[in-house]
């Protein structure tokens, strides 16, 4: 047992679609959250630079004394999710190897589409994780650098971000029965996307599919927290406007949150 509580890190808002996924599958989980959206998005970024604010994330949390660290955000992944995890002690989980996985098996055609920043598209990570696992997949990804910046301005069903979204998708449409939301701000635009890209095309959401994996890891390591009908102390940070994080949080989580602005 270990009642520490588990880290996440974002590039902002977009990894509270892994938290709600961890509050309904571990309910008896804690949680510790940074989003940095005074700096989103990390997409189009260098990668030098989102190293160094990734860094930045890692640190903040392990003064939290978090009992393991979960990169919510796949361009923090797709830059530097494999050197942080070589040099913590702790247990450190992205989100793209999951959400390759699922990916291929969902796909029936071989066709797979991923959608993400500029920098995780440019990384071509998921393209060479689904074709390691599976050679003969299809992979086309595209990257969508307008989502971000619409849902940190908690634009989520406005005509705009419709038209943007429909826009965007196009050069993917009729071509892939799987869809990679790689990115963990897109699943808040699911409803659209899901228009856009019609019924019969499967999304994969990698940061709901990364739960799994922290539960397996848990149960691996021991370091599930005491089922005890303890209070659990969630507590949410960011490093803009602690108000409007909260407005798009708790409308996302369906409870009421603290959250605290923070200087890096």
């Amino acid at each position: 047992m270990d009642n520490r509580p588990i880290g996440f890190l974002d590039s902002g808002v977009g990894g509270l679609t892994v938290v709600r996924e961890l509050m309904r599958q571990l309910p008896h989980e804690e949680v510790i959250y940074i989003g940095d959206s005074a700096r989103a998005p990390y997409g189009p970024r260098p990668a030098e630079q989102i190293r160094a604010y990734t860094w930045q994330l890692v640190n903040f949390l392990l003064t939290k004394d978090v009992k393991m660290i979960v990169f919510a955000c796949n361009t923090a992944t797709a830059v530097v999710w494999e050197e942080i995890k070589e040099q913590l002690a702790i247990p450190v989980l992205g989100v793209i190897l999951p959400g390759a996985s699922a990916a291929i098996k969902s796909t029936a055609s071989g066709r797979i589409g991923v959608i993400g920043t500029p920098m995780t598209v440019k990384s071509d990570i998921y393209r060479q994780k689904i074709q390691a696992l599976s050679p003969d997949m299809q992979v086309e990804s595209l990257a969508c650098p307008k989502f971000v910046p619409l849902v940190e301005s908690n634009e989520l069903t406005s005509s705009v971000t419709k038209k943007v979204v429909y826009e965007s998708l196009q050069p993917l449409a009729g071509r892939v029965d799987t869809l990679v939301l790689g990115c963990t701000h897109y699943p808040l635009l699911r409803p659209i996307i899901q228009n856009v890209m019609g019924p019969q095309v499967k999304l994969i959401d990698s940061g709901a599919e990364c739960v799994r994996d922290i539960s397996v890891l848990l149960n691996y390591f021991e370091i599930n927290r005491s089922r005890d009908k303890q209070e659990l102390n969630h507590r949410f940070y960011t490093t803009a406007s602690a108000k409007s994080f909260a407005e798009i949080a708790e409308s996302w989580l369906g409870k009421e949150i603290t959250v605290e602005h923070v200087r890096l």
